[in-house]
């Protein structure tokens, strides 16, 4: 995922924004893998459901806006190869290997991804499918409904496709945004009211995550399969939408919009979410606990974003693949 660009005069520069937003995203998704396995604590499993209510639609809309340009060039659908295709083949066998080693089973399944893998394939899917939503007159409600209609039945497991149509109101989403619309977030007032409402959504997480089975907020299962009818299941769907919506707009109106320590960081988060599920594999037999965990979810996602790893895991993260392509050619 690109950082966008501010474009003046013949020069290029990063907007420090989305890489701040990037690097903070990421360290809410290591830290909410690495209390996963203590979501037994009531407060652990407060902070697990409030996290997960946005953490990833903040990618997806993050992904959504970055993806604006996408079009069917050579050199958008080579890229697309390099940077989510391969990746994903490369980690697909990369977290299989664990289970060879530990339980003597290699189990692989390029079509159904295990793991973290499916943000690769529904990232791919979303942005295929970039130029169908920026023909259409109304395309956030059409994402809407089609989220709504996924859960009155179980799809294939193949591409991630409940997760896929589920959380696709988000990229779509991050389709529509303009920077207008980041300007507007970074008003003053923004940043405080997006303060409250991070600090009222935690509140209510507290009150409300016992009685919410944590199925909701994987965006996996249908309706029937966390035991609810179908007009129930739609509802507490369309909230579920609406929360990360807002939460979403909240993360971002208190984001650094100047240049931080970490702004840097946030260019290689693909990095950090990628590898980053090695570490809660070992993490998890450790039994750290919350403080801990919190802590080294924030050391994991910082070291895994510096330049030294990007060199190591170049070859995986976004692997060179010129020489699988044939040359461009400019029409004459």
């Amino acid at each position: 995922m690109k950082a966008a660009t501010v474009i003046a005069g013949p020069v290029t520069a990063r907007d420090p924004f989305f890489d701040n937003a990037k690097y903070l995203a990421i360290v809410l998704v290591v830290c909410g893998h690495l209390i996963e396995d203590q979501r037994d604590h009531p407060l652990v499993h407060a902070l697990y459901f409030y996290v997960y209510l946005f953490h990833m639609p903040l990618f997806i809309v993050l992904s959504g806006y970055l993806s604006r340009k996408f079009t069917f060039s050579a050199g958008k659908a080579r890229r697309l190869i390099s940077t989510l295709a391969v990746p994903y083949l490369i980690f697909e066998v990369a977290y299989s290997l664990p289970r060879l080693i530990l339980y003597g089973k290699f189990e692989l399944s390029l079509l159904d991804p295990y793991y973290l893998t499916w943000f690769l394939l529904s990232l791919f899917l979303w942005r295929l499918s970039t130029p169908v939503w920026q023909q259409l007159r109304w395309p956030l409600a059409v994402a809407v409904a089609l989220s709504l209609l996924t859960g009155l039945d179980k799809l294939p497991g193949e591409l991630a496709m409940n997760r896929t149509f589920a959380l696709l109101p988000f990229y779509v989403l991050g389709l529509m945004l303009r920077p207008e619309h980041f300007q507007w977030l970074r008003r003053p007032y923004m940043r405080l009211a997006g303060a409250l409402t991070l600090g009222l959504g935690l509140a209510a997480a507290l009150l409300v995550h016992a009685s919410v089975p944590t199925e909701w907020i994987r965006w996996r299962l249908p309706n029937s399969a966390i035991g609810v009818d179908d007009l129930t299941g739609t509802l507490i769907r369309l909230g579920l939408l609406l929360a990360g919506a807002v939460l979403v707009a909240a993360f971002l109106a208190v984001t650094p919009a100047r240049h931080t320590w970490f702004s840097g960081l946030g260019t290689a988060t693909m990095y950090a979410y990628l590898l980053h599920g090695f570490v809660v594999k070992v993490a998890e037999r450790l039994g750290l606990g919350l403080p801990l965990s919190i802590l080294l979810g924030v050391a994991t996602a910082t070291l895994l974003c510096t330049p030294l790893v990007r060199r190591l895991f170049h070859w995986a993260v976004e692997p060179r693949m010129s020489w699988a392509f044939t040359s461009l050619r400019r029409p004459t």
